[in-house]
């Protein structure tokens, strides 16, 4: 396979949800819009148009500076819709019936406020016909990066940035991100290596959790002998990697240690 198509996969879109979730999401956006409030889409809409990989998605997710979250919430009222504070510090909701758009403007730790540079690396971008303005990998990847709940981990999200967006993305900008907090980011650059240990490439040799140790160098000689040179994301979730498949033609490795090609 053309490895073009791995360095920048091909954008695509969570599952379409109906037509009245659509028609609600296209609102909301040009109610803020007409109000000049700045907002990024990210969630699912951003992880899709960065991986390639299409999922369902539950709701709409936007990114507001902390400062505009309440004049949010007030145009979303005027504007007709429910709204609520789900946790005040960092996320609010703005519902349609049982629809809703996530309003976030921090991370669940407190450690992501949204600032000048997720609007000055936005890129443009369409949801549902609709032109916005979408999350820059790096600081989609940022927001994923905390999130190690016991009932959610967003690590094979940030594995698939990775893998996707690697070699273009700003790695020093994003090491930034991470100030006081790179033992986060090496982590994960560590599951990034056991899960695609021949992409090495991908990450800068200056980063943090980089570094070539024996246990690399090995995973990167078995590698170079064979042609499905991956692990997908087994380790966080069996049944990601056929995820990835669909999405990206690899082939899978099983838990059991079988392997197919999706």
């Amino acid at each position: 396979m053309d490895n073009l198509l791995l360095d920048n996969p091909r954008p695509a879109a969570p599952i379409a949800p109906d037509t009245k979730t659509r028609e609600f999401y296209v609102a909301a956006l040009g109610k803020l819009d007409e109000e000049n409030i700045p907002y990024v889409v990210g969630g699912g809409y951003a992880m899709a148009h960065y991986t390639g990989i299409a999922r369902n998605t539950k709701d709409l997710d936007i990114f507001v500076k902390p400062s505009d979250h309440k004049r949010v919430l007030e145009v979303m009222e005027e504007a007709g819709y429910r709204t609520e504070y789900f946790y005040p510090f960092w996320i609010a909701k703005a519902l349609c019936g049982e629809t809703f758009i996530d309003i976030l403007y921090n991370s669940g730790n407190g450690l992501c406020p949204v600032d000048d540079d997720w609007f000055k690396y936005a890129s443009n971008f369409e949801i549902h016909g609709y032109p916005s303005r979408l999350c820059p990998p790096e600081e989609q990847l940022f927001s994923k990066a905390f999130v190690m709940d016991r009932d959610r981990f967003d690590g094979t999200d940030v594995n698939h940035i990775i893998f996707a967006q690697g070699r273009t993305m700003d790695w020093r900008r994003l090491l930034c991100r991470f100030k006081s907090h790179e033992r986060v980011l090496m982590a994960h650059l560590m599951l990034f290596g056991y899960a695609y240990p021949s992409e090495r490439g991908r990450v800068p040799e200056s980063l943090p959790g980089r570094k070539r140790t024996g246990a690399h160098v090995r995973d990167a000689q078995r590698c170079d002998r064979r042609s499905d040179n991956w692990r997908g994301a087994t380790p966080p979730c069996r049944r990601t990697p056929r995820l990835d498949g669909r999405s990206w033609k690899r082939v899978e490795h099983c838990a059991r240690g079988r392997r197919r090609v999706l």
